[in-house]
């Protein structure tokens, strides 16, 4: 009998963001993981996450003397619940024990975490820091998420039809998938074949140099190749192997995070021949996590979104207050920006040319808000931070930079700025889902038109955009250039005058912006998205024995 049932996923991620509370993310492609076990948890869905529990998190990132500083604490996992469970894997030559650990307290679908720093482990340093040390580290990390995970799942008694890799950290799930196929009798190519209708991949990085590869003689070293030879490995990853154009070659149907991240990715990976086949689902975001249930209401009643936004805005001002003793002010207008800390995001654009907007902060008439993390060893990143706190210091009470940004002041910052400042250098912002919770709360977004904006902002209608077109013929100082003169006029020529003398025009935008993005951009339209596009069809297709070169 056939089940006529969903079907059964389980979601690979190196990072999820359920909680400040449950600190073992880094950013955006962390939160967007949590934010996707709780759209399928309040579906119903049958899915399973799977990662690693991060005992001294990313980095907790404060400013000392100007720089960023970093501090790795080991976390309190209270919340965790310990299955009792373990798996072994083999790196290096040696066996290394993983405990499987179960978290489900966020309404989120049941995440499983593995992890080696418990007493008595000497293999603590695999899972500790997320995205730290070198390669070593890193592929272990990688190893024990991907053949690690489905192990896990393997002494869980899961049952899984579809393996999703959210980026090509967990690619070696892959590898252990066909080395399971090939202990049951199948050939390599036969194995290969049947797992690649089990994988669904999701890449969410435009620049290819950004994608991981490493020489087989140090993943061969590592034991990473899952029993398989050098020249299996090859025809899969090539030499050096590279992680994403092997989840391509490994997969039924792969995705990008916005239409225009998915123009790029099929551009980007054109020449890997049997690629699965590249389409786009758009991010999106958790309601409930991040829309304020006030403004949900006056949207829903046609209440006034201005007096709801308001409180918000004075709860932002307060946290400002208590963590930065700065005191900034609920009428004048307030932008925010917050980011990982990369060159490409230009979180400065906005002071290249200072002289144009410091009279707008001098008289109080414009407040700017900033937070962001670089990664501990990216001193480039560092270096954005270190300007902003400039800014902060010399513009006491108009900029102000909050330190080691997380899901908590990511939360009163979408709720509570007026405007979300997003300027990316085009084609680099995959898609971006801090506009989208800005947005889903009345805060109109001021953006380049990149990632998801170009499918959702109208311009001065929910929101206001910068320079529409990409005109790949400027350099980047041209292109960032043409930018900042673009963002210059639209806020002093645009938004400046509608939030102080159109506030009726303000409040409509608002309603529009939230309109826009509600459903748009939710993990509820998102995740049915990838069932109806990408679960369904691999699903279909293990059923009817296609081969899994995409549909």
């Amino acid at each position: 009998m056939t089940r006529n049932l969903e079907p059964r996923v389980a979601y690979f991620c190196m990072e999820f963001g359920l909680s400040k509370d449950l600190p073992i993310y880094a950013g955006g492609l962390g939160v967007l993981a949590g934010d996707y076990l709780k759209g399928a948890r309040d579906q119903g869905l049958p899915m399973v996450g799977v990662g690693i529990l991060w005992s001294q998190d990313y980095t907790e990132q404060t400013i000392q003397d100007g720089r960023p500083v970093d501090h790795f604490i080991t976390a309190d996992f209270s919340m965790v619940e310990d299955t009792g469970k373990e798996i072994s894997i083999t790196i290096r030559g040696e066996e290394v024990i993983c405990k499987i650990y179960k978290v489900d307290c966020y309404n989120n679908a049941p995440l499983y975490l593995l992890g080696t720093d418990f007493p008595g482990s000497k293999h603590g340093w695999m899972t500790r820091r997320l995205y730290g040390g070198k390669e070593q580290e890193r592929v272990a990390a990688e190893m024990i998420l991907g053949i690690g995970g489905v192990r896990a799942l393997r002494a869980l008694g899961l049952e899984v039809d579809i393996y999703h890799l959210n980026e090509g950290h967990a690619v070696f799930c892959g590898l252990e998938l066909i080395r399971e196929k090939m202990a049951r009798g199948l050939s390599f190519h036969e194995a290969w074949a049947q797992t690649r209708c089990e994988i669904v991949f999701t890449t969410h990085t435009p620049v290819k140099e950004a994608h991981e590869q490493y020489s087989l003689d140090f993943l061969e070293e590592m034991g990473a190749l899952s029993g398989l030879t050098r020249e299996q490995a090859q025809e899969i990853g090539g030499d050096p192997f590279n992680m994403t154009a092997a989840a391509l070659l490994l997969s039924y149907i792969s995705n990008g995070v916005s239409k225009l991240h998915g123009q790029t990715t099929c551009r980007m990976w054109r020449e890997v021949g049997e690629a699965a086949c590249i389409i786009s689902i758009t991010n999106g975001v958790h309601n409930p996590t991040w829309q304020d249930p006030a403004i949900k209401r006056a949207f829903e009643r046609n209440g006034d979104l201005y007096a709801a936004h308001r409180e918000n805005k004075k709860k932002l001002i307060e946290y400002v207050r208590s963590h930065s003793g700065e005191e900034m002010d609920v009428d004048a207008l307030l932008v925010g920006f917050a980011r990982r800390a990369a060159p490409y995001k230009r979180s400065d654009l906005i002071f290249r040319a200072s002289e144009v907007i410091e009279p707008l902060l001098n008289e109080g008439r414009l407040q700017l808000v900033f937070s962001g993390k670089a990664h501990p060893d990216d001193q480039i990143g560092k270096s954005i931070i270190e300007q902003l706190v400039k800014m902060d210091q010399k513009y006491r009470g108009r900029v102000v930079f909050l330190e080691n940004y997380n899901m908590e002041v990511a939360l009163m910052m979408v709720r509570g700025c007026d405007v979300w400042l997003n300027n990316p250098r085009r084609p680099l912002e995959a898609s971006g889902t801090s506009g989208m919770k800005a947005a889903m709360n009345g805060v109109l977004n001021l953006s380049v038109v990149d990632g998801w904006v170009g499918e959702g902002v109208q311009h001065g209608i929910s929101g206001w955009l910068i320079n529409t077109g990409l005109e790949e013929s400027l350099s980047a100082d041209e292109q960032d250039e043409k930018d900042l003169r673009e963002l210059y006029r639209v806020l002093l020529n645009e938004v400046v005058p509608t939030y102080y003398h159109q506030r009726e025009r303000w409040s409509e935008m608002m309603r529009g912006s939230i309109d826009m993005s509600h459903w748009q951009f939710s993990t509820s339209r998102m995740i049915r998205e990838y069932y109806d596009l990408m679960y369904k069809p691999a699903f279909q297709a293990q059923q009817q024995g296609k081969p899994g070169a995409g549909p």
